[in-house]
């Protein structure tokens, strides 16, 4: 199946992989959180056991230098794509209102960025991230 709409997330690729990874699961669920339809149905086994749905879409995965994502968010801006964006500091906070609380301290030009997400038209997420490379 193809879908108009790209999902992307791209990290600096110089974090730890356990940073990696909570830097994409807290990007997902910001992407999931934009839009009501891109949670699927309620996965069964063979046995009728019910799972959690997932995503109806694939995602895809970038590594790119951390001084490129102040970039990326550049460019997602001038397309007027919202962005999910995670920064160092959150990795030291404890949940939600503490993230969002680093994250009113910086500029946008000066935010400590290590992951960001879009959710767009395939090309402009191409064109958003032109440079980065695909995390193996």
């Amino acid at each position: 199946m193809e879908f108009s709409t790209k999902i992307a997330i791209v990290v600096a690729d110089e974090l730890a992989t356990w940073q990696k990874l909570n830097v994409v699961a807290f990007l997902t669920s910001g992407i999931m959180g934009q839009s009501e339809n891109l949670l699927g149905e309620l996965y069964e086994d063979g046995s009728e056991k019910n799972y959690a749905a997932l995503c109806i879409q694939p995602m895809v995965v970038l590594k790119a230098p951390r001084e490129k994502l102040s970039t990326f968010l550049g460019r997602a801006e001038r397309r007027e794509v919202s962005a999910a964006i995670y920064i160092e500091d959150m990795f030291a906070t404890g949940h939600d209102a503490a993230n969002r609380a680093t994250v009113t301290r910086y500029e946008t030009a000066d935010l400590p960025l290590v992951g960001l997400a879009v959710r767009a038209e395939r090309k402009a997420v191409d064109k958003i991230f032109k440079g980065a490379k695909l995390h193996e």
